[in-house]
């Protein structure tokens, strides 16, 4: 398959429950690369609140989506990545909540997170050799949105705003949300979602994943973090 950009994400393992139904609740598993029918939840319409992040998968973010420079080549970012994890330890976290980041929904860490960001850093840093340079009108669209002045040097160095010192680990649900709305969905996870929630929770491995033609993202590949 051909694919327009990666991206290194954090992919949960398909078989806990959290996972399953959180995938279901996006609607789109990219494990498999198939369309997977929502949740029915009375009194939320589960398709229309995550439909921002759906295409995504369910994932968290460690390198963000990039085009791979000329002269690269899938099979070398590949063998990167594989370098890379059998660096990288395991991370521990004392567990996963569901918390407001504006107005939409994510699940993000409880406790410590100095190992994670490391690892997120070293994704960023390590396998920049792969990403092509942002164009314009990419740059463009990120500045649109306002950043700090460290914010701007993450975007002309790394191609993205929030890595590094930026970073916030995050498993994205929703869309924004007007407030009625993000608060009807937050009940509504808290019975359906949180009992499900692992603690204490483990990161074991890195995921490399493809942007599909039609904008889909889907999986290629774990390695597993052995270092």
């Amino acid at each position: 398959m051909t694919f327009t950009r990666y991206a290194i994400y954090f992919a949960p393992d398909p078989q806990a429950d959290w996972v399953g139904f959180s995938t279901r609740w996006l609607g789109w598993d990219m494990e498999t690369g198939d369309q997977v029918p929502h949740p029915i939840i009375d009194g939320v319409d589960v398709a229309t609140v995550s439909e921002t992040p759906r295409k995504y998968g369910l994932h968290a973010t460690m390198k963000p989506p990039f085009r791979l420079r000329e002269g690269q080549s899938v099979e070398a970012l590949q063998r990167a990545c594989e370098a890379l994890a059998a660096k990288q330890a395991p991370v521990q976290l004392d567990g996963l909540q569901v918390a407001r980041l504006g107005r939409f929904l994510a699940l993000c860490p409880v406790g410590g997170t100095d190992d994670l960001n490391t690892l997120a850093a070293a994704c960023v840093q390590e396998l920049d050799d792969f990403r092509a340079p942002a164009g314009e009108a990419e740059l463009a669209r990120r500045r649109a949105s306002g950043l700090t002045p460290q914010q701007e040097r993450h975007l002309d160095e790394w191609g993205y705003p929030y890595v590094l010192d930026a970073f916030r680990f995050h498993i994205t649900l929703t869309g924004r949300l007007d407030r009625s709305t993000l608060s009807l969905v937050e009940t509504a996870l808290g019975v359906h979602l949180v009992p499900l929630l692992p603690s204490p929770f483990q990161i074991s491995d890195l995921a490399l994943v493809g942007e599909r033609e039609d904008g889909r993202f889907q999986l290629i590949h774990r390695y597993t973090l052995s270092g």
